[in-house]
C-alpha cells in the first residue's frame, strides 16, 4: 500500500471522513487541528475515524497520534457551493386520499435514500422539503405513508455551473519531473479554460514525507527527483465557480532495469487492459441451465461461449457464502458459497478465463452484510466489542433502537465505517480476494466513505480494476478512487428512447453530460442496457429498439456489458439462462458487435461527432467515431420499420456489422450512391449500420 495519505478535496458545508490507514482496532488514536484559515474554529471530535467540517475556505492541516510516527493530513475547503433546494408534492398529485396518508418522507441521494430520515412540511396545499445542494440534478421520491412501493419520483435540477475538470501529464527531463496541468471549464461555465486557477498539492518531500506543500496559479511544474526523494505523488485541482475533481500522478522510485517512464504513473486512470473492455455480466446461479446447478466447475465448463462473445472480462454476481440466490446478503466474507464450490475450484475457473485472456471481476459486497451473520447477531444481542459494529439508530415510532439499512432492505444492516474493528475486517477481505481476482465491482459503492475507498485503491495491484455502483453517477469516486463507472445516464437515455419517450439523438446528451457534471476524460463509463437490478430492455422496449440500445453501447467510448441472457433474448431479469430456447440471431449480431469493437479501434478510442442526417423519423440517430488514422460513420434506428437515411457523407457499400452489402443504390465503383457530389449518402437503415468514410 502508498504509505501517504492523499489530501482531501472539499467545500464548506461538506463533512470530510477521514480515518487511520491499515488501522488496529486495539490501538488509541488522536486527531488535532494543527492548522486552519484565520477566520476558521472548526474542531475534531475525539473518535479514530472522524467527520471533519470545515466552516471557512482555505487550507487545514491536521495530525493524527498513535500511529508509529505522528501522520499528517491536508484538507483543502473550497467555498460553500450550495443552493436552495426545494422539493414540493402539491396535494392534487396524491397517489392516495390525503386521508390515507399517516405520513410521509423524501428519499433521494441527497440522504442516502434512507426511508424516514427527512420529512417534508406542509404549505399551502403541498408538501414541502427544502435543503441545500450543490447545482445538479436530483432524482427524488415522496413515499406514501414510508412505503417504497406507493411514491411520487421525479428529478429536481438545482441550477448553477457544472465542474471545471483537469488532466495531469508528466515526463522526466534529465533529473527533473516536468507535470503539466491541462484544465477544462465547465460547458456553462463563466470562466474560458485560460481563467481557470489552478492548484498543486506535492504531497511526500525529501525532508518530510508527511508535509504536503502548495503551489498556486501555474499550469506545470518542475520537481527534481533529489530533492523530493524516492516517492512522491502531485495532485491538481482546477478551479472556477466550483473546482474539478482533482487528478493524480506518482512519481516512485524506480529500478535501474526498468526504463525510466514506468516511474511515473497515474492513479485514476484505468488499466490498459480496462480502458475500453468488452464485460459479460452473470448472475451465477441462473447460469448453468434448468437440469444442472451452477458450480464454479459447471461456470469453468461454459468459458468457450465466453471466448464465442469475444468478451474481455467477465463479472460475477457475488460467489461469497450467503442464505440468497443472489449472493447479496453474505454470511462468511472468507470463503465461497458450499453450493458453488471450494475456493480451490473458483481458483480454476479464475485461470480457464486467463488462459482464454478473460479477466474475472469480483463483486465486492461491502456496505452491509446479512442479519445472519455472527457479527450482526451479536451486536444486536449487544455483545459489547460488536454493538458499534452496525449504524443503530432510534425508531421513530417505537423508540427502539433499531439498524439502519437502506431503501426497505430489512435483511442486510450497515455496517458501521467508524468502527475500526469494520474497517479492519473489511480490508482484511478486500486483501483476501484482490489477489485472485482482476477486479471488483463494488456493490452499494456510494453507501461507503470516499476514504475507505481511496485506502482499497492504493492497497490492490496496480492493474486491478475498481468499478462502482454508484446511482447515479458521481464524479467524486473517480478521485482516487474508481476508474470504471456506472453510466446510469446513457442507461436512463436508451430506455426514454426505446420507449418512444425521447429522440434518438438524446445519447448526445447523455454523453455530454459526463463532462457537465466533471467527470474526467480518463474516467471510463459501463454502458449497459439492463443488468440484475433491472428490467430486461426487450421485455420493455422491444427486439428492435433492444438492436439498437446494444449497438449503442458497442459503437460509443466506454466499457459496453452484456447482461447474460441478453444476447439470448431473455425477458426474465433473474431467469434461467436460455441455451436451448435463445434467440441465436440475436446472438450472433451481440457477437458481431464484439468482434467488430476489436476489429476496428476506431471504434474503441475514437471521437464522436453528430453528423448531419435526413430521415422522417425521431428513432434514428447518427454519428461518426473518428482517430488520426480512421473514420467510421454509425447509424441507429430504434424503431420498429427499416428508415431510408441520407447522411451528409460519403460511406463505402459495406455494413461493417453484418459483413453485408448496405440496402441502396449502389454505383459502380461499389459504393452507396452519393449526392451533390460525394458529400451525401443515401441508404436504408434496419437496426444499425456502420460503415467506413471513403476519402
Amino acid at each position: 500500500m502508498h504509505e501517504l495519505a492523499p489530501p482531501r478535496f472539499t467545500s464548506v458545508g461538506e463533512a470530510v471522513e477521514l480515518a487511520p490507514r491499515d488501522p488496529n482496532p486495539e490501538s488509541e488514536y488522536e486527531w488535532s487541528v494543527e492548522s486552519r484559515p484565520d477566520e476558521s474554529s472548526a474542531t475534531v471530535g475525539d473518535s479514530p475515524v472522524v467527520h471533519f467540517e470545515p466552516d471557512e475556505p482555505g487550507v487545514y492541516r491536521l495530525c493524527l497520534s498513535g500511529t508509529e510516527d505522528d501522520s499528517h493530513r491536508l484538507v483543502r475547503a473550497f467555498p460553500d457551493e450550495r443552493r436552495t433546494a426545494r422539493f414540493e408534492l402539491p396535494v392534487s398529485d396524491l397517489p392516495i386520499p390525503q386521508a390515507e396518508l399517516d405520513s410521509i418522507c423524501i428519499a433521494g441521494p441527497f440522504n442516502e435514500h434512507l426511508v424516514g430520515r427527512n420529512r417534508p412540511t406542509f404549505e399551502d396545499g403541498r408538501y414541502v422539503f427544502e435543503t441545500r445542494l450543490p447545482p445538479g440534478d436530483y432524482p427524488y421520491g415522496f413515499l406514501m405513508n414510508d412505503d417504497l412501493t406507493e411514491q411520487v419520483q421525479d428529478t429536481l435540477t438545482v441550477p448553477g455551473p457544472g465542474r471545471p475538470r483537469i488532466r495531469l501529464d508528466s515526463e522526466l527531463d534529465g533529473d527533473e519531473i516536468v507535470i503539466s496541468a491541462e484544465a477544462s471549464s465547465a460547458p456553462n461555465s463563466e470562466f474560458s479554460d485560460d481563467e481557470l486557477k489552478t492548484e498543486f498539492y506535492v504531497e511526500g518531500t525529501a525532508d518530510d514525507r508527511d508535509s504536503v506543500s502548495v503551489v498556486r496559479n501555474q499550469r506545470s511544474l518542475r520537481l527534481s527527483r533529489e530533492e523530493n526523494g524516492d516517492e512522491i505523488r502531485v495532485h491538481a485541482v482546477a478551479v472556477g465557480e466550483r473546482h474539478s475533481v482533482a487528478d493524480c500522478v506518482e512519481i516512485a522510485e524506480g529500478k535501474e532495469e526498468k526504463v525510466r517512464e514506468r516511474e511515473i504513473r497515474s492513479p485514476n486512470d484505468a488499466p490498459e487492459w480496462a480502458e475500453s473492455p468488452t464485460v459479460y455480466e452473470i448472475f451465477v446461479r441462473s447460469f448453468a441451465g434448468e437440469t444442472v446447478d451452477t458450480t464454479f466447475t459447471e461456470l469453468e465448463r461454459r468459458v468457450p461461449y465466453l471466448e464465442s462473445l469475444n468478451v474481455d472480462c467477465v463479472w460475477l454476481t457475488p460467489i461469497l457464502g450467503s442464505p440468497t440466490d443472489h449472493g447479496y446478503h453474505t454470511t462468511n466474507y472468507f470463503e465461497t458459497a458450499d453450493d458453488l464450490g471450494t475456493r480451490e475450484e473458483f481458483a480454476s475457473f479464475v485461470s480457464r478465463c486467463h488462459e482464454a485472456d478473460i479477466r474475472v471481476i469480483f463483486d465486492l459486497v461491502i456496505n452491509h452484510s446479512s442479519r445472519d451473520h455472527p457479527a450482526f447477531q451479536m451486536s444486536a444481542a449487544g455483545v459489547p466489542e460488536y454493538r458499534d459494529w452496525y449504524v443503530w439508530e432510534t425508531d421513530e415510532e417505537t423508540g427502539e433502537k433499531r439498524a439502519q439499512r437502506y431503501f426497505n432492505w430489512e435483511q442486510i444492516p450497515n455496517f458501521n465505517f467508524d468502527s475500526l474493528a469494520v474497517r479492519r475486517l473489511l480490508l482484511d477481505v478486500v486483501d483476501e480476494w484482490a489477489g485472485m481476482v482482476d477486479g471488483f465491482r463494488c456493490d452499494v459503492a456510494w453507501g461507503v466513505p470516499h476514504e475507505f475507498w481511496k485506502e482499497v485503491a492504493e492497497r490492490v495491484p496496480d492493474d486491478f480494476l475498481l468499478l462502482d455502483e454508484t446511482i447515479p453517477r458521481d464524479p467524486d469516486y473517480h478521485e482516487g478512487e474508481f476508474t470504471m463507472h456506472y453510466d446510469t445516464t446513457l442507461y436512463h437515455t436508451l430506455r426514454e428512447i426505446g420507449q418512444g419517450e425521447r429522440p434518438a439523438t438524446a445519447i448526445f446528451d447523455a454523453l455530454e453530460d459526463a463532462g457537465r457534471v466533471g467527470f474526467p476524460d480518463s474516467a471510463v463509463h459501463l454502458r449497459y442496457v439492463e443488468n440484475h437490478d433491472e428490467s430486461r430492455y426487450l421485455d420493455e422496449c422491444g427486439r428492435d429498439a433492444l438492436k439498437a440500445a446494444t449497438a449503442a453501447t458497442f459503437t460509443l467510448p466506454g466499457a459496453p456489458m452484456i447482461y447474460y441472457g441478453q444476447e439470448r433474448g431473455m425477458t426474465e431479469y433473474r431467469g434461467t439462462m436460455q441455451w436451448e430456447h435463445g434467440d441465436d440471431e440475436l446472438t450472433a449480431f451481440h457477437r458481431a458487435l464484439s468482434e467488430l469493437r476489436d476489429e476496428y479501434p476506431v471504434l474503441r478510442d475514437g471521437a464522436v461527432e453528430q453528423v448531419e442526417f435526413e430521415c422522417d423519423s425521431e428513432n434514428v440517430v447518427a454519428f461518426t467515431r473518428e482517430s488520426t488514422d480512421s473514420r467510421a460513420v454509425v447509424v441507429l434506428n430504434f424503431g420498429e420499420s427499416a428508415r431510408e437515411v441520407t447522411v451528409d457523407t460519403a460511406i463505402e457499400d459495406v455494413n461493417l456489422v453484418t459483413g453485408e452489402g448496405i440496402a441502396g443504390t449502389e454505383d459502380r465503383d461499389g459504393e452507396v450512391a452519393a449526392e451533390d457530389d460525394n458529400s451525401r449518402t443515401k441508404f436504408t437503415v434496419e437496426s444499425v449500420v456502420v460503415a467506413r468514410v471513403t476519402e
